[in-house]
């Protein structure tokens, strides 16, 4: 819009607008992330629904609508001062419940950004080489910093950010093509150096990057870029390069042209890269799938011929309500486009819709896919947006669907996303996800009830033609009192189909006789109520199968074993086994995994209703004791091989009459064992809260101690602190000392972990006064190791060892030799710190015959990396670096990321004082990625090394 009093933005960067030559004060966040929105999506209406879920998410306040009116009355005083409401010509126009912002092409950075580039390609495809290099150039000078950039985080993470990134991304890649192929490398590197830091595990990027160095003489770091690449590759994603950097590494070791036709090759988009892991997660595809042809036409038609490699990520939103078969459309069009995804599938039950604490957090999926995607567990970030990064940049270069089924909103889901041009990712929920639609241009489509028609073939798929056409009027009368609903007709279908010799009329008036609940999940024009069909199946199952189908609504995890589901019976898993097989069969419970049992939400919720019709509280009451003491008794066989030198206390003996077998969890060394934890993750921090708030406060407190083990392993810190609280809450409304003592060490260790020291060392005097009044030897040596842990954090060698000492005494004196063996370690590690390093190695040398004799891996570790300590210090450096190797390879086995990013520091510090600065620095940016990730406040102390005199001679 020409003129002197013409508004230019600016996107690019920081949220920016001017008038002529005088730049406008934009107001606050809030005000300037309207703007961004709708610079970003310039000339497209935005509706205030959102606006409303950009600014605010998923918990916006009431008066979020006149909010947003009053940013924009600002906006439009800024941009048009003195311009009437509906005057004509604004830029900030309203109609149908929302508002579009028009541009002009020289007006926005964003537009001239995409014209330039268009511009390039086109003079890529005629030529000049040299002419594309310069606009590809001059578009990428657009850019001053990451989109919207001072926007607040939180907020900033609902903007539809990824569109322009990807084309910033892809565009530095276009742009060294171009440059290379012009012989002009220099004009590009600065601007590959920043894309490569940001996506350091992005390969065709890196193999650019390569390329370029090499063609402006510096082959030397260009050989470095893939000696790092390979490291982090391996480290953090335990892969191999992949064809594209090897054949850059080639190029530029044996001087070959860079520019020459061919160079840059990638993988056939058919063809998986060699060495990555492949995961394979979607559910089986339902043989008998019938019905919603126009729905699976319009899907497949989202894709066309297949998404191109340069295209944008592609997102599907599917949408209805509860049982009306969203997850098997979506699992069947996942099936049938597999192929076109060779790098994978990956699927998750995100629960949106379950009871509160089994909704799934994303940053527990993203770790699962990470899982999945081969990137070892140690590997895995603990922030939740780091760990969403490293997701994306593994993905980088992959053809992947993602199935994320059962989403809560779309701020659930945002973080599940790939950022990778040529993925699909197919959503289903309950809500409309109108976020996803507005911020990254998704595919809705909603699904009703089948209709006659459809129903008709449901049942004739799963029944046989020609039984459903034999009796049409008992077929019609089971598809109006199942409303349609697939997941309704599914049960009835298993029962007709268990029983062929019945009359489907036979089938039809029982149906007609039931009755059930689930009002709440009652819709309008529904015209019967689906719990009726869901009562009905069950009392088609045998009573114990139907018993067990109402108690399983007490299991508050996702999903439940059948040693689990054998506790909450009070039945032996032999017999609990075939009624899990049971239920299943007639499609009351799933089998999202081999082994593992869960509900539909709304059969959960029709379980619960029959749950407290049919049993009584004190039934109830003792069905939850028998789960939790489940898994307490497995927990606490788990960390008796986690950490032997532990001392837990005794568990209690299990209620009278409970059947022989119920506790069937053995474990044959800690790997079975942390194999255990892992599966049970999603519920075991969830069983604290329950018991706490059940009324089973010892179990409560019992489980807590039980999972500290696994918590310190995994550097689960926050949980265990968060089970620790409640713990601790629990043993002091029991006024049990003992109780107590114990739970207020476990929660100093938590916080001690977590860098709150003060409070740390107060919890561990009180509980050194409590386990003193008990007489407790091993409680008090427990307690003074965690002392001497908090005095060596505050500087205070000597009283470390005198700690360690004290504590050494007492577990001689009370006959706990695992525990010697551990300690030995520390009086040594303590008597290093002091400079005695022979009397170091005395020391550790016995913890090390000690602890091998036990076959405690865990304590052999620390020692050996004790033992390379001392040798360090004697001036032996290569028995240093193999004590240390010793160490970090029973880490790694072990999965235990703290303690091996606190060895990497120290083999820094050897490889430094040998004079291999490069060796050190290597092995202190893996530390500090490792305690970055954990959010360990040590990461401070490995960074000063990093940016020290003596690292940054070793860079490159």
């Amino acid at each position: 819009m020409p003129g002197d009093d013409a508004v230019r933005f600016a996107v690019l960067g920081p949220v920016r607008a001017w008038r002529a030559e005088r730049e406008l004060d934009l107001g606050g966040p809030q005000t300037q992330a309207l703007l961004a929105l709708l610079l970003l999506r310039a000339g497209q209406h935005v509706s205030v629904p959102e606006i409303v879920d950009t600014l605010w998410g998923s918990e916006p306040p009431r008066t979020a609508v006149n909010v947003v009116r009053r940013h924009v009355g600002l906006l439009r005083r800024l941009l048009e001062p003195g311009l009437p409401a509906r005057a004509t010509g604004r830029r900030l126009v309203r109609g149908a419940g929302g508002y579009r912002l028009l541009t002009d092409g020289d007006d926005l950075d964003l537009v001239r950004f995409r014209e330039l580039r268009e511009a390039a390609v086109r003079a890529a495809a005629a030529g000049p080489a040299a002419r594309a290099a310069e606009l590809f150039a001059e578009a990428l000078s657009v850019w001053t910093a990451p989109v919207a950039s001072g926007i607040p985080q939180e907020v900033r993470t609902r903007l539809p950010l990824g569109v322009p990134e990807r084309e910033r991304l892809a565009t530095v890649r276009e742009a060294a093509d171009a440059a290379l192929r012009a012989g002009l490398p220099g004009t590009v590197l600065a601007e590959l150096r920043w894309a490569a830091a940001a996506h350091p595990l992005d390969e065709p990027l890196l193999a650019r990057l390569m390329l370029t160095l090499a063609a402006t003489g510096r082959r030397a770091e260009a050989l470095d870029t893939y000696r790092t690449a390979c490291d982090r590759l391996a480290d953090g994603l335990g892969i191999d390069p992949g064809p594209e950097l090897r054949d850059a590494h080639r190029t530029v070791l044996h001087g070959t042209d860079p520019a020459a036709p061919g160079t840059g090759p990638v993988p056939h988009p058919r063809t998986p890269a060699p060495g990555r892991a492949v995961p394979a997660q979607l559910p089986h595809d339902l043989s008998s799938f019938t019905g919603r042809h126009a729905e699976l036409d319009e899907v497949l038609g989202v894709l066309g011929a297949g998404p191109e490699p340069t295209g944008t990520v592609l997102i599907s939103a599917l949408g209805g309500m509860p049982g009306v078969g969203k997850t098997t459309l979506a699992v069947h069009w996942a099936h049938l486009v597999a192929d076109r995804y060779p790098d994978g599938q990956l699927y998750a039950d995100l629960r949106g819709f379950a009871p509160a604490g089994a909704i799934a957090e994303p940053g527990e999926v993203l770790r699962q896919f990470l899982d999945a995607l081969g990137v070892p567990p140690e590997r895995v970030p603990r922030d939740p947006d780091a760990r969403s990064a490293l997701y994306r940049s593994v993905l980088s270069g992959r053809r992947m669907l993602v199935l994320l089924d059962n989403a809560r909103d779309a701020d659930q889901v945002r973080p599940l996303l790939p950022g990778t041009p040529g993925c699909l990712a197919i959503v289903t929920s309950r809500d409309e996800l109108t976020g996803l639609v507005a911020a990254h241009g998704a595919h809705s489509l909603t699904l009703r009830p089948l209709g006659t028609a459809q129903a008709r073939d449901f049942l004739a798929a799963r029944l046989g033609a020609g039984r459903t056409a034999a009796e049409p009027r008992a077929v019609d009368e089971i598809i109006t009192r199942c409303a349609g609903l697939p997941l309704a007709l599914a049960c009835v279908a298993a029962r007709a189909a268990l029983n062929p010799h019945f009359p489907l009329a036979a089938v039809a008036a029982e149906l007609r006789a039931a009755h059930g609940g689930l009002h709440a999940f009652a819709r309008p024009g529904t015209p019967v109520d689906v719990a009726t069909v869901f009562s009905w199946s069950v009392s088609a199952v045998s009573a114990e199968a139907a018993r067990l189908f109402r108690l399983l609504a007490l299991h508050p995890g996702p999903d439940a074993s059948p040693a689990a589901a054998a506790a909450l019976a009070g039945r032996s898993p032999r017999r609990t086994r075939p009624l899990l097989a049971e239920l299943a069969g007639v499609h009351l419970l799933t089998e999202p995994v081999p082994g593992r049992y869960g509900f539909h939400d709304l059969l959960r919720a029709h379980a619960t209703e029959l749950l407290h019709t049919h049993h009584t509280e004190a039934e109830r009451h003792e069905a939850t004791e028998r789960l939790l003491r489940h898994h307490l008794h497995a927990a606490h066989a788990a960390a008796a091989l986690l950490d032997p030198s532990g001392d837990r206390p005794p568990l209690p003996l299990p209620p009278p009459g409970t059947p022989a077998g119920t506790r069937t969890e053995t474990f044959t060394d800690d790997s079975h064992a942390l194999a255990w934890l892992t599966a049970e993750h999603a519920v075991l921090p969830t069983l604290v809260t329950t018991a706490a708030a059940t009324g089973h406060d010892r179990l409560a407190c019992l489980l807590a101690w039980s999972l500290e083990p696994y918590f310190e392993r995994r550097g689960h810190w926050h949980e265990g602190l968060a089970a620790q609280r409640t713990a601790l809450d629990a043993a002091l409304r029991l006024a049990e000392p003992a109780l107590e003592a114990r739970a207020q060490r476990g929660l100093a260790r938590a916080e001690g972990r977590l860098g709150q020291h003060d409070s740390a060392r107060t919890r561990l005097a009180r509980a050194l006064d409590l386990f003193t009044g008990l007489d407790d030897l091993t409680g008090l040596a427990g307690t003074h190791r965690s002392l001497g842990w908090e005095s060596e954090q505050c500087g205070d060698l000597a009283g470390a060892l005198r700690h360690n000492t004290l504590a050494l005494d007492l577990y001689r004196t009370a006959g706990h030799r695992p525990a010697q063996a551990s300690v030995l370690n520390s009086v040594g590690w303590y008597h290093a710190l002091l400079g005695e390093h022979r009397q170091a190695l005395d020391h550790c040398f016995e913890a090390l015959t000690l602890l091998q004799e036990l076959g405690d891996r865990y304590g052999q570790a620390a020692t050996w990396d004790s033992i390379a300590y001392a040798h360090h210090h004697l001036g032996r450096h290569p028995h240093a670096l193999l004590g240390y190797r010793n160490a970090l390879t029973l880490y790694r086995a072990l999965g235990a990321p703290y303690p091996e990013a606190d060895t990497l520091s120290r083999i820094g510090d050897t490889h430094l004082a040998t004079g291999d600065r490069e060796g050190a620095r290597a092995a202190w940016e893996q530390a500090l990625t490792l305690l970055t990730d954990l959010g360990h406040p040590d990461a401070d102390r490995v960074r000063a090394r990093l940016d020290g005199p003596d690292a940054r001679l070793g860079a490159v």
